[in-house]
């Protein structure tokens, strides 16, 4: 990666390192987005008891870490591989190759245009990391058309040849709200009535039954705003719907 973070970290912090050397009872490593080193006791290494350190980790291998401990005065920083869960290690994982993936089209301009990569990477970070924490967080608001390069800073020029590449390479990301909608109804013709009212889900809803009167609600979108009204609508629709023919209609939110 090209972005290499001042200081030190956060303690808490999940940090991608590179396995550098395994000892009896520790095994130390480089953090890669910081350029500095880190120790995980063997005590950290896994739950239970460790026979053979090497059957976890192995020279070279990249890990996901937590911060545990950041000893200033000496530069040395204390890190766990067990704390580091499944789901944590996913997003961290991806969040990197996100970095990376922007950095690639950086890349890409620089060859077009004959230009020394860390200089033009410099150039644009420095405009783009006053309001953001990731190149790519950049380059995703712009392909999603919530922002604009040159409102970020990029000059005119520059910021069309990124987005050239951008909208081939990244795809804005949807933000999806939702939860639980019951549905009852003792009208004799109740059944119809609640199939009518699933209705109005239309193609910005997505409904799934799943049993007891209970339907799962999903509203995505690129925008919150929007999903919000579409959710908001859609509600309000089938409370209403309910209400006049006597039935209940009772929503709750999925909470994230």
């Amino acid at each position: 990666m090209l972005l290499r973070k001042e200081g030190f970290p956060e303690e808490d912090e999940l940090v991608l390192c590179t396995v550098t050397a395994i000892h009896y009872h520790s095994v130390f490593v480089n953090l890669d987005e910081y350029g500095r080193s880190g120790m995980i006791h063997i005590s950290e290494i896994s739950p239970g008891r460790i026979r053979n350190i090497r059957d976890f980790v192995k020279e070279g291998k990249k890990v996901v870490c937590k911060v545990l401990r950041i000893h200033r005065d000496k530069g040395h920083i204390d890190l766990s591989l067990r704390r580091v869960n499944e789901g944590q290690k996913k997003e961290k994982i991806n969040s990197i190759k996100q970095e990376q993936l922007a950095e690639k089209i950086v890349e890409n301009v620089a060859k077009q245009n004959k230009i020394e990569l860390n200089k033009l990477y410099d150039k644009i970070t420095k405009v783009v990391f006053e309001k953001y924490d990731s190149l790519f967080a950049a380059f995703e608001d712009a392909s999603s058309g919530r922002t604009t390069l040159e409102k970020i800073g990029i000059e005119t020029g520059l910021a069309k040849q990124l987005m050239e590449i951008i909208s081939q390479r990244i795809k804005p990301s949807e933000i999806e709200i939702g939860g639980e909608l019951v549905l009852q109804s003792y009208a004799p013709n109740g059944v119809e009535i609640i199939k009518e009212a699933v209705k109005k889900a239309g193609n910005k809803v997505e409904i799934r039954y799943t049993g007891g009167g209970t339907y799962s609600i999903k509203v995505k979108s690129l925008e919150y705003k929007d999903a919000e009204k579409d959710l908001k609508t859609f509600i309000d629709s089938v409370t209403d719907f309910m209400e006049s023919h006597k039935s209940k209609a009772e929503f709750v939110r999925e909470e994230k």
